[in-house]
């Protein structure tokens, strides 16, 4: 086979990351588009990528890729990854990948439809610190889940124009930080049994964008917290405690390590990655696997598991 190809839409900040994710991982990125030709041809410079479009579909209309990797804000989200399915194209879409249940549906009907493959790039949960912790969970090292906790959270620049808290731009904790820890922790307790969220809790800013969240679900006999925030500085963590022991994962979702502690509080594992280069590579290569594959989906990451979020937004939407 030769050389993976991605096209990359949006020239944001977190577009340069994949780029190089993307090398590292020997794949071309061969195109990228903006809605400013300006800016994506500055990118592309800046970058070292061959074509700059002005635009999404001229992009598609000139270029075969094997996926597209869709950067832009999350209110442009489904309307990209709807662009690109129609058209057979696979789709990595930065997270949260749709604001609503109703979004989430009508692109995944597309991907089934035509069996084109598309994913949330929910990264986090391809690294091998979160790897690592979930299989000491699932080997039963600390025993049945009792109770977990996950954090997210910081304060972010308080401009109502920005990305945290412009509406238009799909602003809010929710699309932000609480897609992560609710992915996180849906994938570490999927096993624990079905899932009830039990309650939810959102403050509001000036913007009426949600800037503080706290989230209650069961998985079968275990209880779940998620609390995410941009109005303060938290300890962000993943802690799951169990009938003989607990696993500990600061900042989960972009952990680096994992420690396993008895139930005595003594550390019997501490596990630090020091090879990871760029988080993103893993992500990467799951999406190369499964097109090559003809794959629709990730078994890491399931459409189901993107479904089941954007319906937690719904009910945030409604407070």
């Amino acid at each position: 086979m030769g050389k993976f190809t991605f096209a990359v839409f949006g020239a944001g900040k977190i577009a340069p990351k994949f780029i190089d994710a993307a090398r590292r991982s020997t794949c071309d990125v061969v195109a990228i588009a903006s809605k400013d030709i300006g800016r994506a041809s500055a990118f592309a410079a800046a970058n070292g990528i061959p074509r700059a479009y002005g635009g999404y579909t001229a992009l598609l209309d000139a270029e075969r890729v094997d996926c597209v990797y869709i950067a832009t804000v999350p209110s442009s989200h489904f309307e990209l990854t709807e662009l690109c399915l129609s058209r057979g194209i696979p789709v990595l879409c930065e997270k949260a990948m749709f604001r609503n249940s109703s979004e989430a549906e009508a692109a995944f009907a597309i991907s089934r439809e035509k069996n084109v493959f598309a994913m949330e790039a929910l990264w986090s949960k391809f690294l091998p610190a979160l790897v690592t912790a979930k299989g000491w969970l699932d080997d039963g090292r600390i025993g049945a889940p009792i109770a977990a906790d996950i954090t997210i959270g910081f304060r972010a620049p308080s401009d109502p124009n920005n990305r945290y808290f412009n509406p238009s731009l799909g602003g809010g904790v929710a699309l932000d930080l609480t897609v992560y820890a609710y992915e996180i922790i849906t994938h570490m307790l999927s096993h624990c049994g079905d899932e009830e969220i039990l309650g939810v809790g959102v403050t509001r800013g000036p913007t009426g964008t949600d800037d503080t969240e706290s989230v209650l679900i069961r998985f079968g006999g275990c209880l779940a917290t998620l609390k995410t925030t941009f109005t303060a500085s938290v300890n962000e963590s993943l802690v799951i405690y169990g009938e003989d022991g607990r696993i500990v994962v600061p900042h989960p979702h972009y952990s680096s390590e994992a420690v396993l502690y008895e139930s005595d509080g003594i550390i019997a594992e501490h596990f630090v990655d020091t090879e990871t280069k760029n988080g993103f590579v893993y992500e990467v290569r799951e999406v190369v696997r499964c097109v090559r594959e003809g794959r629709g989906e990730s078994d890491t990451q399931p459409h189901c598991a993107t479904l089941s979020c954007a319906r937690l937004f719904d009910l945030i939407n409604n407070q």
